[in-house]
């Protein structure tokens, strides 16, 4: 157990592409966001739900995108939205030091992976993975401290991006000769976009 550290699994995205919500399609027997709480509350003794809109399939605490500009003069829905949004409210209702953010659609995640990347946090205030040449910041370690950082980015009126604010950051990139010592697959990485994903899922045949 990492018990400085709170998982915060983002449920609140859009599913454009997919064409329906991520969070309750079925992988076997099991939704992907029941997939990814079951992954996460292996590894910390607490996990939150970041939510569009509060959801009562869930028997965890949540945490509406709404809150991420609660008291942000001018910011509302349009200005603060997305993974940025999530990523805020959650830090926002944390009491640990650490939160370990992840998409509800990266089902694959393990739990060797997090362990590893939790090695990295000291004198950071981001740990965040690097494959193939690309951050991912949706599965990444971030210090409650980011909070500031991000609220200051939201009065910016700067672009809503989550790799602006990784910008102001001090980040520890962890890069695929690292990550593979605990996922040699690089199957943590593998996020559901599309039903072709889906299908790729279900045959087994993952690849990053």
């Amino acid at each position: 157990m990492i018990k400085d550290c709170t998982a915060i699994i983002l449920a609140g995205g859009d599913s454009q592409r997919m064409g329906s919500d991520k969070a309750s399609l079925l992988l076997g027997d099991q939704t992907l966001l029941q997939h990814v709480i079951a992954t996460m509350q292996k590894i910390f003794p607490r996990t939150i739900v970041s939510v569009r809109q509060l959801r009562p399939e869930i028997d965890l605490p949540q945490v509406c995108d709404e809150q991420a500009y609660e008291g942000i003069p001018g910011a509302g829905p349009l200005a603060v939205a997305g993974p940025l949004a999530g990523l805020s409210a959650g830090l926002g209702h944390i009491t640990t030091p650490w939160a370990f953010v992840v998409a509800c659609d990266m089902p694959f995640v393990a739990p060797a992976m997090v362990e590893l990347l939790a090695k990295y946090r000291s004198h950071y205030q981001a740990v965040v993975p690097v494959v193939q040449g690309h951050p991912q910041p949706l599965a990444a370690f971030y210090a409650r401290s980011c909070l500031d950082t991000i609220r200051a980015h939201f009065l910016s009126g700067e672009k809503n991006s989550l790799r602006a604010v990784l910008e102001q950051l001090q980040v520890r990139y962890v890069d695929e000769t690292e990550l593979s010592q605990a996922d040699p697959a690089l199957r943590s990485f593998f996020d559901l976009d599309t039903p072709q994903d889906v299908a790729l899922a279900m045959s087994g045949n993952v690849k990053t």
